[in-house]
């Protein structure tokens, strides 16, 4: 037989895909070499799946071509697979900036997504291990574990490298390149980030502390929380941030955001006189990170005995502590891939190859990227259904 549709990979946007070509009657089969579907999204938002976001915007995708995610994201919106949701009476609430996750397990949104599949007649074969892809007369043969399977076209929706623990590869980045199309650079993105053994030092002993902050690289900045480890730092601001940040650049570090630091501590020398600067500190900050910064600074006198210059130092180094990450944790622990397939070798349309009729890539794989908080999951869904229009 030879199938309409063969979906290499079944995650968010592969299953996606597959029930868009599904419901137009295509004869679709979806090959993933896991032995459960949707892994990703049964684990993300810590079980509860942050599906999408109310904020969908170009500008909060990274790639070399920022635009090129528009045309998909506006075709299905986030409202679209909110609507989804509903209709599969899975219960959600909205968390801080815009995030929407599952009231109860995420289990639900792969239970929807694999019912919606069976109802368009959509084949699955899960533990099926995934060979060569190559171009044939009448399309596509793609060697699997069952045999080699032939298809008017093909849908490459392996994702990429983060979280190999799960069967993460590059097997989709392979595949474009045999068929002559370019990839840009992978690396991982939304990681922690690590530091240096002399940083490390006064960092573990924080280890645990968590705070809301400003943390920025360059041009852009992100106000969440972010988090001392024992490896260096985390938290959402610091996994946004290091989808920016480059080896060898410093990030910054705003701990009291939108205050007035230094009047602050002007008006505490005058009411706190008497106090230790940790002390001052730990009326706005964890105790802890207060006592490190009272060290950082030298400052051993009372608060009432500082100068103004002093005062200033202080602030200054709370509104912009600069510290240089020396890496990041990797793929080990990455929630995405940055880079991949090249935009400019596929159509923002229907996600298919340029040069290569009947080739698709969506999800991860492609170089499009998008903030914490859903965005991935909504780019996952939206060029799913892109290529599921056109296959």
């Amino acid at each position: 037989m030879i199938w309409d549709a063969v979906i290499l990979g079944a995650g968010a946007a592969g299953m996606m895909a597959a029930i868009e070509a599904g419901r137009r009657g295509r004869r679709v089969l979806v090959i993933d070499h896991a032995s459960a579907p949707g892994e990703k999204i049964r684990i993300s938002g810590g079980g509860r799946c942050n599906f999408t976001n109310l904020h969908i915007a170009p500008e909060r995708f990274l790639s070399q071509n920022p635009r090129f995610a528009l045309s998909a994201l506006k075709r299905f919106t986030q409202w679209d697979f909110i609507a989804r949701i509903d209709a599969a009476g899975i219960a959600w609430h909205e968390k801080s900036l815009g995030q929407l996750f599952c009231n109860g397990s995420a289990t639900q949104v792969v239970d929807m997504l694999v019912r919606d599949m069976e109802r368009a007649g959509v084949t699955l074969w899960l533990g099926c291990a995934l060979g060569e892809v190559r171009r044939e007369a009448a399309g596509f043969a793609v060697e699997t574990a069952r045999g080699m399977q032939l298809a008017r076209a093909v849908v490459v929706a392996t994702g990429g490298k983060s979280i190999p623990k799960m069967g993460a590869t590059g097997f989709g980045y392979r595949v474009a390149e045999s068929f002559g199309l370019p990839v840009v650079e992978t690396r991982p993105g939304l990681v922690p980030l690590t530091f240096a053994e002399q940083e490390l030092t006064w960092m573990r002993p924080l280890a645990g502390v968590s705070l809301p902050g400003r943390v920025s690289c360059e041009k852009i900045g992100f106000d969440e929380a972010l988090l001392f480890t024992h490896r260096g730092l985390s938290g959402p601001a610091i996994l946004q941030i290091s989808s920016y940040w480059r080896e060898g650049e410093p990030i910054h570090l705003d701990l009291l955001p939108g205050r007035d630091v230094a009047a602050d501590l002007r008006a505490a020398r005058q009411t706190q006189g008497r106090a230790a600067l940790r002390t001052v500190l730990g009326n706005w900050l964890p105790e802890r990170l207060a006592r490190h910064l009272e060290e950082a600074t030298g400052v051993t006198l009372p608060v009432g005995a500082l100068s103004s210059a002093t005062l200033d130092r202080v602030a200054a180094l709370l509104r912009d502590w600069r510290l240089v990450p020396v890496g990041s944790e990797g793929y080990r622990t990455a929630e995405v891939t940055l880079g991949g397939v090249d935009t400019r070798a596929l159509d923002g349309r229907t996600m298919q190859a340029a040069g290569v009729p009947g080739l698709y890539f969506v999800g991860e794989v492609v170089d499009v990227t998008g903030w914490l908080g859903g965005y991935n999951f909504q780019w996952a869904w939206s060029s799913g259904w892109a290529a599921g229009q056109a296959v």
